[in-house]
């Protein structure tokens, strides 16, 4: 039950977060880093966010090329998870959800869990 639960929220996740990147491509381009770098020497809620979510971003690519032991592939991996966000994370735990039968240990450890 609690995996169903967990691969719901991971596909509305990724679903939200696709149409609001659709529209956000829609409305002010590809170019992400035209509106987030300038907010960061501003030190305010903006420069705070897109600060954080780099951080995330940097975390997520270490833990997924770690879970791989930095393979070759593992590494490919941590390089989209570096700039795939959610959209690469959410698709990403699901696969590993079925992969991994459900067991979150293995989910959360990868190569490692064997």
């Amino acid at each position: 039950m609690q995996m169903t639960f967990l691969r719901i929220l991971l596909v509305a996740m990724l679903v939200v977060v696709l149409i609001y990147t659709g529209l956000a491509v829609a409305n002010e381009g590809i170019n992400l880093f035209a509106t987030t770098l300038p907010a960061l020497p501003h030190f305010g809620w903006p420069g705070q966010f897109h600060l954080d979510f780099a951080t995330y971003l940097i975390l997520s690519a270490l833990w997924v090329g770690w879970r791989h032991k930095f393979s070759p592939a593992g590494i490919v991996l941590a390089l989209i998870a570096s700039v795939g966000g959610m959209i690469f994370l959410s698709i990403y735990l699901l696969v590993a959800s079925y992969k991994a039968e459900g067991d979150m240990k293995k989910i959360l450890l990868g190569e490692h869990s064997t």
